[in-house]
């Protein structure tokens, strides 16, 4: 089937993201059943059909509280899905829906890979950032046993780009978003670049407003969100659109 690029569809992903496979890399931003709000209610049976739509070299990042994933846990193994990472994502602020616990300021995503294919077959472009303090080696040059010791010798090497580390700050979109649980693209783009080879396809099973096509859009990978909210689905397609192009950026 011609997969629609850059498009968020209006439906439930149940009935119309599994046609459009096979997906690069899937993400999921489900409802995490973890308040009593009418729309915080656990969609079932979306996991298995996602698994089928992924490639054997795809993996599946998943957003959600530590609740929903102990809850749900279980099903991931049924669908042939194991665990590959976890990253904590560190906002500025947070829920506090009780006044005697810790006020949450973090949600998890959580990479799922398929069972049958070895982690090493999965596509991974390690992330890293360009903050590596450089390492300073001190090194004193010592003549033979008997002799004399001369000054310290120091030298400094520049430590390069290191790992990104596993919790990620990135401000939430607080006063700006359009879904009210809206995640930031820059964080999503990090996910997608680790994630999905450029030019592959990204499927957003919960879009909301769009902000993964957004980030697709700014990294050069191609995109399908699917959103329940036929007015919201509106709204997203109107903020990818807004977005320039990777290839029109002239990046490489």
């Amino acid at each position: 089937m011609t997969v629609l690029s850059e498009t968020v569809l209006a439906g439930d992903c149940r009935d119309l993201m599994p046609a459009h496979g096979p997906f690069d890399m899937i993400l999921a931003d489900p409802p995490y059943g973890d308040t009593s709000l009418a729309w915080d209610r656990r969609v079932e049976g979306w996991l298995p059909l996602a698994r089928a739509a992924l490639k054997p070299t795809g993996s599946l990042w998943v957003f959600g509280s530590l609740r929903c994933f102990m809850v749900t846990a279980i099903r991931f193994a049924d669908a042939g899905l194991r665990i590959a990472q976890e990253i904590v994502w560190e906002k500025q602020n947070g829920s506090g829906f009780h006044a005697d616990r810790f006020k949450r300021v973090h949600e998890l995503a959580v990479q799922f890979y398929p069972a049958e294919t070895p982690w090493r077959d999965v596509y991974n472009d390690v992330q890293t950032t360009p903050d590596a303090l450089a390492r300073t080696v001190r090194r004193k040059k010592r003549p033979p046993h008997t002799g004399r010791i001369d000054a310290g010798h120091y030298v400094s090497q520049d430590g390069g780009p290191r790992l990104m580390r596993s919790v990620i700050y990135v401000r939430n979109a607080h006063g700006r978003a359009i879904h009210p649980t809206e995640k930031p693209s820059a964080l999503l783009e990090i996910l997608i670049r680790t994630s999905c080879p450029e030019g592959g396809l990204v499927g957003d099973w919960f879009a909301g407003s769009g902000a993964a096509g957004e980030a697709c859009r700014l990294s050069g990978r191609r995109y399908l969100g699917c959103e329940i909210d036929a007015a919201m689905a509106e709204r997203a397609n109107a903020r990818i659109a807004a977005v320039l192009p990777f290839d029109a950026r002239g990046a490489s």
